[in-house]
């Protein structure tokens, strides 16, 4: 099917014009003034910003933790996020300990084909990585895997060793792939748990306090070092707060090629939440855990200043009736998770946007353009551009709404709660399309269950000129 979309204000990360996007197939074929086409469908953007689709760099579809699943499959998550004017996610296959990361490859493969309706890619999550292993990093590359994530939290668990960490990144620095890390010290956290346990406090806000900033600035400090020495790129997942941010400052400050991306949640939530009565502080268990409201602004700079890449979403959604209320008697029992794929365009739009913390460029670099880049696939993705894939939103700047569980406008993720109930916001899609077909429109959800393709990403190999790999004389 051909479409036109006309009138509209095309915004990129770095372009700002009006002009009419025809689409032919699955791609942009002609962008230009009036242009002198006939469509099949026509859509009028006047007064509308056409931007990319947006991509989430971060969710756990069909996830299992703590003795539960999350709450959204590859189908209602993908098709929440469409709703919100995301048109591609990465999400994340994790290794059995033990096992080969090409079992874990064919169940995510499994999970997400015939259910996505977006297009989507993985990162592998590397639990062990011994030697006889390390080939299956290659092969992973091969198959369009070009990034994994490793944990210094929760030991017995997801938990790498440095050791580990060390052999792994710099096999992913000889393939060409980034090194995703979930930066914090789980060993001394866990010991501060121990401590808390012992006094009798269970109840969720001591899921903060037994996690300080300081030590997600530790890890983070550790995993850039590693990773330096290594000779990969790398890239630090939800950095929640303001000494962690200092890390990845000096870091680059230096030329290390890190990135870091941080979430919705950390720029709107803060640690007060966990104080809600009735237990509903148990909503907003995830990790890192909230901060102290002051790191906000921090964030917020970062993300305006360059020194923080992209907004992902971490969408981690457990219910709380059944799945939070399994830790009522010990906040440790509580599943880490929280919902946002579906508002995360929104939020960052009305709080970066419309409160003239950062740019229509600068929203569009951090919601779409920057995870394109870092992981291997622009300019397919992450931008209009003539030959570049349809993913395309047609965002009302002016459009007023209220999230709520509720309100099927805003919230249409298989949970049940919003973690930003009530919250009123300005801006929203209107139209969505992914690779040219019509996900969205004025009559609400067209998409199609199975639709969603998996993409396979480039790797990151050329920016790992600037890194110089640690040699053995």
């Amino acid at each position: 099917m051909s479409i036109l979309v006309k009138n509209g204000r095309v915004v990129t990360a770095v372009d700002d014009y009006e002009a009419d996007v025809y689409i032919e197939g699955e791609q942009v074929n002609m962008i230009g003034k009036n242009l002198p086409v006939t469509a099949d469908r026509v859509i009028d953007a006047s007064g509308k910003l056409v931007i990319p689709g947006g991509i989430d760099p971060h969710t756990h579809f069909d996830m299992p933790f703590g003795g539960t699943t999350s709450a959204d499959d590859f189908e209602t998550g993908t098709r929440a996020a469409a709703i919100g004017g995301t048109t591609t996610i990465i999400d994340f296959a994790i290794q059995a300990r033990g096992a080969s990361t090409m079992e874990a490859l064919d169940l995510w493969h499994t999970k997400a084909s015939g259910k996505a309706s977006i297009d989507y890619s993985f990162h592998m999550i590397v639990t062990d990585m011994h030697d006889e292993r390390l080939p299956e990093m290659t092969r992973l590359v091969e198959e369009g895997v070009t990034s994994y994530k490793m944990f210094m939290a929760y030991p017995g668990v997801l938990y790498a060793d440095d050791g580990t960490i060390f052999r792994a990144m710099r096999q992913a620095g000889r393939d060409g792939a980034v090194m995703c890390m979930h930066a914090e010290n789980g060993i001394v956290i866990d010991e501060i748990i121990k401590e808390a346990i012992k006094l009798g406090h269970t109840e969720p806000r001591y899921h903060a306090l037994t996690r300080p900033t300081r030590m997600e600035a530790e890890g983070v400090h550790r995993a850039i070092a590693i990773a330096e020495v290594a000779g990969v790129s790398v890239y630090i997942v939800h950095l929640s707060c303001a000494d962690a941010l200092d890390e990845v400052r000096r870091a680059r400050d230096r030329g290390v090629t890190a990135y870091a991306e941080t979430c919705p949640q950390y720029l709107f939530l803060d640690q007060s939440y966990y104080d809600k009565p009735n237990f509903e502080g148990a909503k907003y268990v995830m990790t890192p855990a909230l901060r102290e409201k002051w790191n906000q602004d921090e964030l917020w700079k970062g993300l305006r200043f360059g020194d923080l890449q992209a907004v992902s979403t971490d969408h981690c959604p457990f219910c709380f009736k059944g799945q939070k209320e399994l830790g009522k008697s010990d906040f440790r029992k509580i599943p880490n998770g929280a919902p946002g794929v579906e508002n995360r365009m929104t939020l960052v739009y009305n709080g970066g946007v419309a409160q003239g913390r950062i740019s229509l460029n600068k929203f569009v670099e951090l919601t779409s353009t920057a995870a394109a880049k870092t992981f291997g696939m622009f300019p397919r993705k992450g931008t209009i551009a003539v030959g570049s894939d349809a993913d395309i939103v047609v965002f009302d700047p002016n459009r007023r709404e209220v999230i709520s569980v509720n309100n099927p406008r805003t919230h249409n993720m298989r949970v049940d709660y919003n973690s930003y109930e009530g919250m009123e916001t300005l801006g929203h899609a209107d139209y969505v399309l992914s690779r040219g077909r019509i996900l969205v429109d004025e009559a609400g959800w067209q998409g199609k269950a199975g639709s969603g393709q998996f993409v396979k990403r480039a790797r990151h190999g050329e920016l790992l000129r600037a890194v110089a790999p640690v040699t053995v004389p």
